[in-house]
């Protein structure tokens, strides 16, 4: 089983053990989700690409902080730590919440002139496509509930009545951050090629949506589309991985 680094006790966790790196992949999970979603995608990456995911604050080893009150804030962190480390081509990939985390941490990266070569998205409308939202605001029952009909709950620990007591303030503060982010009306372009991908069956995010994703960038914008549900991009993620470090690998020149 690969480890999971922690890096000076902040957000970024290494998953795999490059030192010295030719491209960087960094990873943001979905509501509920922590840094180890992306722990199996380390065999499937290239030898010279340095894998890292980021915990958000409240999730597994940091389950003792408060959660982040934006995605603003958690991106603004990852940002920081991503800048001491020294630059090579980079590329964040994100599912549903992650992928505006992800977006917002490859906007403070252009700001500080270190701009990501690629934005992989997945599950997520465009940021000025989101609607906002009342889940949040649900009950214990009707979250847990609509979490299980997503396929984010697994039916073999669904009626754990302990683990649900821990997950659903966790579940609940990401879905807050999804439903009140607001994006910034008069951000910048982001410099660098966006691939967006959705799952047919995915009720959060349809064709219209993800393409819009091509709004926030000045560069090529791409799509693709796989059978299945919300979740499955990320629990069946073969296709998927090959996928994005294929459109990686175009833009990026080995040392």
């Amino acid at each position: 089983m690969n480890r999971i680094r922690t890096r000076d006790g902040g957000g970024v966790r290494a998953l795999n053990g490059v030192e010295r790196p030719a491209r960087r992949l960094v990873c943001f999970p979905h509501s509920g989700g922590s840094a180890a979603t992306f722990r199996d995608w380390a065999p499937a990456v290239p030898a010279d690409c340095e894998l890292l995911a980021v915990q958000y604050p409240g999730h597994a080893d940091r389950f003792a902080e408060e959660p982040a009150r934006s995605v603003a804030e958690i991106a603004s962190r990852a940002a920081r730590e991503l800048l001491d480390l020294d630059p090579v081509p980079c590329a964040l990939f994100g599912h549903s919440l992650g992928a505006l985390v992800a977006y917002e941490t490859a906007r403070a990266l252009q700001q500080r002139a270190r701009p990501v070569r690629n934005l992989f998205v997945s599950g997520a409308p465009a940021p000025g496509r989101k609607g906002g939202g009342t889940t949040h605001l649900a009950t214990d029952d009707e979250l847990w509930s609509g979490l299980r009909e997503l396929g984010g709950i697994d039916p073999a620990v669904a009626e754990d009545e302990e683990l649900r007591e821990l997950l659903l303030p966790v579940v609940r503060a990401d879905i807050r951050l999804d439903e009140t982010y607001r994006p910034d009306p008069y951000a910048e372009p982001l410099d660098c090629r966006i691939r967006g991908y959705r799952a047919t069956e995915d009720p959060l995010v349809d064709a219209g949506r993800l393409a819009a994703w091509a709004e926030v960038g000045s560069g090529r914008f791409s799509a693709r589309t796989w059978p299945g549900g919300h979740f499955d991009l990320v629990s069946d993620p073969a296709e998927l991985i090959a996928d994005l470090v294929a459109a990686f690998a175009e833009d990026v020149v080995v040392r």
